[in-house]
């Protein structure tokens, strides 16, 4: 089959790969009918994740056909449509009982490499490194899904793939880093990053009862994406953050903030950027963390700071005294997909949210490496890439 392959820095190929096959009786395998490109992806990409290999096939945000299933799937059968949750879960371990899947103690076969660099191990994520199970990712014309008893959730009725695909991943992402700022009718929240978890988290900030939401990035067509969703913006080169924000709070700050930049943040100011940049490039830290800092100055005493970005492994210059003085509460995590597949495929069903408003280019599988080009440096106005094996 053809997939989508990491083969160096900064470089992936479509190559020919093995069919998947079913490992385990639990395993389903899908028939691939779209996936996209996530910004988490570019931090594989750009070599800022460990134990990625030449040859690893990549992507998390996936969905199909399934056409075969372990003997130890029940809820599942050959013709069955399912969107794929990015973290591997398997349903019984003291985790996923307390609905936390994306830490999942049974879905990494290699947790030992993830201990050493986390202490203990987060799930199994589809194309996501070694240290996260080397599992082969969704950017591909087929899938091998462990644990599909517990994983995918059925699509039942014509909602178009583009309608539901992201459930896979940022539309749960997004919600979630709303939903873990305890939003209470009036309250203002700051959202950092346009991109497309940034939007969705603007757009769940709206229906979790957030009075006013405030997007902050620097590229105006993406902060158009939060205005058309009803947020103000502020767009950090030309403004400084934390006085734009304290002027539109009355002084007080946001109630809420919410990093969804992540480890690969950009900074204005040259000699701020430059630090990190360096640090970075020689592995000395693993994060760009300028987004997390700002929101943790900015958020007003009391508040909530939630981190939906991406962070690999070590970061400097972190404000703990910020967050430890002015009784901040930091809430983080790779998002806990399945809790969230039933009630928002509802949401979606009901005319609440349609995803599909982030989708800016559609390219066949075959073209991936574009895809990747135009999403990493926002060529053409990208926004999302949805990908048709």
């Amino acid at each position: 089959m053809k997939a989508n392959c990491w083969t160096g820095r900064n470089t992936v190929e479509v190559l020919d790969v093995p069919d998947p096959r079913i490992l385990n009786a639990r395993d389903a395998i899908v028939r691939v009918t779209s996936t996209a490109i996530c910004g988490s992806d570019l931090h594989l990409v750009d070599g800022y994740i460990p134990t990625v290999k030449k040859g690893d096939v990549l992507g998390h945000e996936f969905m199909g056909e399934v056409v075969e299933v372990g003997p130890g799937v029940s809820n599942l059968r050959a013709g069955d449509r399912v969107v794929v949750p990015f973290p591997i879960a398997c349903g019984n371990c003291f985790a996923c009982e307390r609905g936390l899947y994306s830490v999942c103690e049974n879905s990494n076969p290699n947790a030992g490499l993830a201990e050493k660099l986390m202490g203990h191990s987060p799930a199994g994520i589809f194309g996501y490194s070694h240290m996260l199970g080397g599992f082969a990712g969704g950017q591909a014309e087929y899938a091998r899904v462990p644990f599909a008893d517990v994983g995918p959730i059925k699509i039942e009725d014509d909602l178009p793939d583009e309608s539901v695909l992201f459930l896979s991943d940022i539309l749960p992402t997004g919600f979630m880093g709303a939903e873990m700022c305890d939003i209470k009718p009036g309250q203002t929240v700051a959202v950092w990053g346009a991109g497309p978890v940034g939007q969705f988290a603007v757009a769940s900030a709206f229906l979790l009862g957030a009075d006013r939401v405030i997007c902050i990035d620097r590229y105006d067509y993406r902060l158009e994406y939060a205005r058309r969703a009803g947020a103000q913006t502020l767009h950090y080169e030309e403004v400084d953050v934390l006085d734009a924000l304290r002027d539109m709070t009355g002084g007080q700050g946001p109630d809420a903030c919410i990093d969804a930049v992540g480890m690969e943040a950009h900074h204005p100011t040259p000699a701020m950027y430059a630090y990190d940049r360096a640090k970075q490039a020689t592995r000395m830290e693993t994060e760009r963390p300028y987004a997390l800092r700002e929101a943790i100055m900015a958020c007003r005493n009391g508040g909530v700071v939630s981190v939906i970005g991406v962070y690999g492994g070590l970061l400097d210059k972190f404000p703990m005294g910020s967050l430890m003085n002015r009784s901040l509460t930091l809430r983080t995590g790779q998002c806990h997909v399945q809790r969230y597949l039933r009630p928002l495929l509802d949401r979606i069903r009901g005319g609440e949210i349609d995803p599909s408003f982030v989708i800016s280019h559609r390219l066949p599988l075959s073209e991936a490496p574009r895809g990747f080009e135009l999403f990493k440096n926002k060529q053409d106005r990208c926004n999302k890439v949805v990908l048709t094996p």
